[in-house]
């Protein structure tokens, strides 16, 4: 597995799928420059964890709109399960289905919970990219049910 990448390191790019039924390439390289690029992994869509999180970066959505910042959830669900997952909580960030699991293990997220059924899914990670791609702020779970400290991603991602 790839090691994840820390502060200062150059963030991996990686190409995967859009929410929805569409099947529009989402590539991460594409979207740089514009400011920070909060990447926020999860291990599944429809759990309570994942929710609580993804509601919870919805309801800071202005809050990284104002610092100019772009968010993106990152899972290893399709692309249609991501669909329906945010329009169930209102969603306004894109979310991205890499089911091939080329981002997850780049980023060295890969874990499974066999007593699930679940391999090759994300650990709980959020990482925060600078124009240039490079890692501001990481954060990753010791446990996947653990969330980040939203108010410490905040102020990570207005001094990026």
């Amino acid at each position: 597995m790839s090691e994840t990448p820390t502060v200062d390191d150059k963030a991996p790019t990686f190409t995967a799928t859009y929410r929805g039924g569409d099947h529009e390439t989402f590539d991460l390289a594409d979207n740089l420059g514009d400011g920070p690029v909060v990447l926020a992994f999860f291990p599944g869509a429809f759990t309570p964890p994942c929710s609580n999180e993804m509601v919870a970066l919805q309801e800071h959505h202005d809050d990284f709109a104002a610092a100019g910042a772009t968010l993106f959830g990152v899972s290893a669900d399709s692309s249609f399960s991501l669909g329906a997952f945010a329009d169930e909580h209102g969603l306004e960030f894109d979310l991205v289905s890499d089911m091939a699991g080329d981002a997850i293990e780049a980023y060295g997220l890969s874990m499974d919970i066999p007593e699930l059924g679940l391999y090759g899914i994300a650990n709980r990670a959020v990482f925060v990219l600078d124009d240039e791609g490079t890692v501001t702020y990481q954060w990753v779970a010791d446990d996947p049910t653990n969330e980040p400290d939203y108010d410490e991603l905040l102020d990570a991602v207005e001094s990026a």
